[in-house]
């Protein structure tokens, strides 16, 4: 049995009996070269480190840490304060203020789940006391939040760029700007629906000229770091990994010297909680870089392609198997590990068949994170239950609209290759 089907094997048991998905990687990659002998021990460890020694990478780390000191300097409840003041007062208006609130955080935390875990779950306990159904603002708040891998600065985004050479951190980085808000959109929608159809009325009346003029020169500082890091870019000031510590510097002086909320003791636990998230993704990453080694070794991406070709799939024909596929292996893996076992092997296909790389990664992207909220494994719907603790069974139930809206998202990204390559082609992205 060659080491390629040994280790295919081997990861589907070992993520069958629970094993975490990091180990699981790395157990398979272990099983493999013990089982098959082709391979000395010594590549699990370099291939390992090897996975995590990019100078890139550090973009990771240190736009981990700007996440965690924009919001020890209070930054959810400024974005909540600035979203409210222009959707509150409608019909269903906290949920148009959940949407967008996750939105604009997005393009700080670049997480899902720091998203959920953390203005989503004060959403949902602001809608909850509103008499909005708990289970639908936790379901709004998981399906928005689900725009975090999307909008910039994606932490995803940056690993797919350190595994696909034909993308840039900063093209795709452009390039999920136009998805993360038709995603947004798409959400609006669904809760203007929801909420005419459960009567969920707004907060109040909209506030005044002044008093919206002083909340959005409140937020102001917050809003800018997504232009700092995308303006600083495409200008040539910094390339995406010194984006990161600029992003650091900037979320330190804001929360402490502009918002002035962010206290010197609090840092060591921030930089604390960090370092502990830092080290779950690059243990991740290093696995799946071994496992990936395997696949790629054993000549399983080139034998792919050769077959693809030979059935002459074109590139229509060749999404929409991908998206078939990227769907079904979403529910059982998540997103990072998924970017890092996959795009080695289904970029090189895709540019054969004449599919361009930056909306295949937009393509790949969007329908891995779309498994962080379909049963039964989407961990995000277990973050998000345990925040709002509301059961996972109700949670799901109300999942069905936005299901659906995310699913004609993802056949608009799929056949409107526009939406995905147009803006970084206009900013000079390649």
């Amino acid at each position: 049995m060659s080491p390629s089907v040994i280790l295919l094997l081997s990861v589907c048991v070992y993520l069958a009996i629970g094993v975490p998905v990091a180990f699981a990687l790395g157990l398979s990659t272990l099983t493999a070269l013990l089982v098959s002998g082709s391979f000395p021990m010594l590549v699990l460890l370099k291939e390992t480190f090897t996975g995590v020694d990019s100078f890139p990478l550090m973009a990771v780390p240190f736009f981990i840490l700007a996440a965690e000191l924009m919001s020890g300097g209070s930054l959810t409840e400024v974005l909540l304060k600035f979203a409210g003041q222009f959707v509150g007062h409608k019909r269903g208006g906290l949920g148009y203020t959940n949407v967008v609130a996750l939105t604009f955080f997005s393009g700080i935390s670049g997480s899902a789940l720091a998203d959920a875990a953390g203005p989503g779950s004060m959403m949902i306990k602001m809608m909850d006391k509103a008499g909005y159904d708990r289970s639908y603002a936790a379901a709004l708040t998981a399906s928005t939040a689900i725009v975090g891998p999307i909008i910039p600065p994606s932490i995803i985004m940056i690993i797919y760029a350190l595994a696909d050479d034909n993308v840039s951190v900063g093209a795709l980085f452009v390039a999920g700007l136009l998805p993360g808000l038709l995603i947004a959109v798409a959400m609006c929608i669904v809760n203007w629906y929801i909420s005419k159809q459960r009567n969920y009325k707004g907060d109040g009346q909209m506030p005044s000229g002044a008093e919206i003029v002083r909340t959005t020169w409140q937020a102001l500082p917050a809003i800018l770091l997504p232009v700092l890091i995308l303006g600083g870019m495409r200008a040539g000031w910094f390339t995406p990994t010194e984006a990161s510590v600029v992003a650091v510097f900037y979320a330190l002086v804001c929360g402490k010297y502009v918002y002035r909320t962010l206290e010197w003791k609090a840092v060591p636990d921030i930089l604390s909680r960090s370092a502990l998230l830092t080290a779950s993704v690059l243990l991740i990453i290093g696995m799946s870089a071994s496992f990936a080694w395997i696949l790629t070794i054993e000549g399983v991406p080139q034998t792919m392609a050769n077959w693809i070709t030979s059935i002459h799939l074109n590139a229509w024909t060749f999404l929409i198997v991908i998206n078939v596929f990227l769907l079904l292996f979403g529910i059982f893996i998540e997103p990072l590990p998924g970017v890092m076992v996959l795009v080695p092997i289904l970029a090189p296909v895709a540019a054969k068949v004449g599919v361009d790389p930056i909306h295949f990664a937009m393509v790949v992207i969007f329908n891995l994170t779309l498994g962080m909220i379909t049963p039964p494994v989407g961990g995000l719907l277990f973050v998000t239950s345990n925040v709002s603790k509301v059961p996972l069974s109700d949670l799901t139930r109300e999942l069905k609209p936005f299901l659906i809206a995310h699913g004609v998202v993802l056949v608009l990204l799929t056949f409107v290759p526009a939406l995905s390559n147009w803006l970084p082609h206009v900013m000079g992205f390649k």
